[in-house]
Formats: C-alpha cells, structure tokens, sequence
C-alpha cells in the first residue's frame, strides 16, 4: 500500500503529484505512456520532461509504447464521429480506455502495485453507506476535472489517487517551484493533445477526412453558403460560418446524409430534451426510478437542474427546466449533486 505508479505527461502537474507522495514517503514509480508522434506533453516532448522530473525525485521512469491503443479508441474514435456529423468528446475516453486501466494493468501485472495516481484535479473518497467510492469535484472549482472523469469505475477509484484534488493550480506552481522541478514554469496545455500536434482540430481531420462540399442552409432549407465539410463546423457555433445574415446565426444540425450544415437563431439551437447514453454510474447505483439533480453539457457549462429519466439499457433521457443550448451529440452530460459526481454519458440525440 505505500507504493505507486504516477502517471507522467511532463507537465507541472503529474510532476507535482509525484513530487508530493515521494516526499509524503510513498515508494514512487512513474510511468509514461507515448500516445503519438509530436510536441505535446503527452508526446516526446513530454516525455523527455517526465524522465527528467524522475531524474530530479531519484525514481524510476518507466515509458510504455501505447499508440496502437491511443490510435483504435481515440483517433479512430473521434474520425468517425466526425464523419457522422457528430462532435465526439475525446478526453473522457481516453482517461478510462487508454490511461487509467492500461496504468493500472501495467502496474499490477508489471510492477507489482495496486495504486495508481495522476495529476487530475479531482477528489474521490469512500462512502460506508452505500459501499462506493465517491468522485467528487476539486477544491479549486475553476480547475476542477471532474468532469472528464465520470467513466471512471468502481475498479479504477478504489486503485486511484489524485493528490492535487485538495489545493489550488497556484499552490501546485509554488510547491513546483521550491522544489525547484523542471516543469516548475512549464505553460498549461490550452487544448486536446491532438490540436497541439496539428496545430488545429480542422488540420487533424483534414488528415483523416476527405473535404466535401455541401450546402448552409437555414430552418427552412434556404441554401445560405457552401461548406467544404460537415466535420469543420460543431452545433452551437456562430464564428466561421461564412456566411452573410440580419441576425447572429448559429449551427443548429449536422446533417451527414445531405451532407448539409443547418443554421439558425440563438433561440433555435435551444433544447428542453435530450437522450444520453453509454451511462456510467460512478457514485451512486443505478436508479430505476426518475431522479432529481443538475447537469452539465460541457466542461465549462454551469449545472442545469434536470430530470433524469431511466430508459433502460444505459440510457436516460433528459428533461430540462429551461432550454439548453448548444446541446451537441457526442458530447458528455455530466450529473452532479453539490461536489459529488453522480454519473454520466455520452449525448445521442435531442
């Protein structure tokens, strides 16, 4: 129990969380995982950093090769997405399919050690009345990662910790710099791992996807513009339409069969209902009655009360109090009550 393997991205922040258990007394091991060829601090920049970082804390660095794995349930992933018109949400994925369990396998199979830690902000504890551990949200709310979590299994937290999930981003700067880490100035990364290696999400996929050119039209089907691709536009978007109009417009459908982009009103990209499926439940069981609690629809979204209604088959459909904008297929609804992380899933159509 007072060892662990710390998983490496060469940022600041997997560098602190190593940092903290080492000198906490836990025996420390990292591990980096290479995801794709590139700058990035998942790449080989990253990398170099992470070994350097273990060469400061005098601990080993281990480097497994997952790009085959990164490739199948990520780049196939979101390519596909896009080319059915909807917008995937890659980074949940990649937490539980490509990081989390291969981390833990590796570490159980290969090191011996049944305890995992990232530099996630995020809190988990155990709760002794419903016998689950808990994902909860970060103390630094303007940080918090949680979201990104939610797949996240019973398995999974129990190996898990999350070291930084009790501070601020500024506190895990300070500590970086008095112990004096290489990462200590390293800038955040501002985007997917995917758009620091491209330089765009646009270029990524014009690697994978074919352009093909279609028709802008409105509500009515009055053709607009031109596009040279559904999978450069993502519902709710205003800027880079292209087009001329009286009023902002907004993506309000993707239609990959027509191969057209649907724009409307603020008023018309609104939605009361959606359905959301492949449903994790993380902190509670599963209901199988309705439930009352509050949603977010993206990362930075603010939590909308919603009813949550069981459907069956890991799918719940929702019913919200007010219209929510830009509800976009392929993206997370994420359920919280207060700090706590209920569940979550993947929006399939509203």
């Amino acid at each position: 129990m007072n060892r662990v393997v710390v998983g490496l991205s060469g940022g600041v922040d997997s560098s602190v969380a190593a940092a903290t258990l080492h000198h906490q007394g836990y025996e420390v091991v990292g591990l980096t995982l290479w995801l794709m060829k590139g700058k990035g601090q998942c790449c080989s920049e990253g990398m170099v950093d992470a070994a350097m970082v273990c060469e400061q804390l005098g601990i080993p660095h281990h480097i497994v090769d997952s790009r085959d794995v990164f490739q199948a349930n990520i780049i196939d992933y979101l390519v596909s997405g896009y080319e059915d018109g909807i917008t995937p949400l890659p980074c949940s994925q990649c937490n539980r399919t490509v990081k989390f369990s291969p981390m833990l396998k590796y570490a159980r199979e290969q090191l011996d050690c049944d305890r995992i830690a990232t530099g996630h902000y995020a809190r988990i504890r155990y709760d002794e009345t419903s016998q689950r551990y808990q994902l909860l949200r970060a103390v630094d709310r303007n940080k918090d990662q949680s979201y990104f979590l939610y797949d996240l299994t019973q398995d999974l937290l129990a190996a898990s910790v999350f070291p930084l999930g009790h501070q601020t981003k500024e506190e895990t700067r300070r500590i970086a710099a008095q112990l004096g880490l290489k990462t200590a100035q390293k800038p955040d990364s501002q985007d997917l791992c995917l758009i620091e290696a491209h330089g765009s999400m646009q270029a990524f996929l014009d690697k994978y996807i074919n352009q093909k050119e279609g028709e802008i039209v409105d509500l009515d089907g009055k053709v607009l513009g031109k596009h040279s691709g559904i999978h450069h536009y993502t519902i709710g978007q205003r800027k880079g339409l292209g087009i001329a109009a009286a009023e902002p417009l907004y993506v309000v459908k993707l239609d990959p069969v027509m191969n057209r982009v649907v724009v409307g009103n603020r008023d018309s990209a609104g939605r009361s209902e959606c359905v959301v499926g492949r449903m994790n439940w993380v902190s509670i069981p599963e209901p199988t009655t309705p439930i009352r609690t509050e949603v977010q629809v993206r990362y930075r979204s603010s939590p909308a009360p919603v009813n949550v209604i069981p459907l069956g088959e890991s799918r719940v459909k929702l019913a919200f109090d007010e219209p929510q904008f830009g509800i976009t297929p392929g993206q997370a609804a994420v359920f919280y009550d207060g700090d706590v992380l209920l569940g979550g899933g993947i929006i399939e159509k509203s």
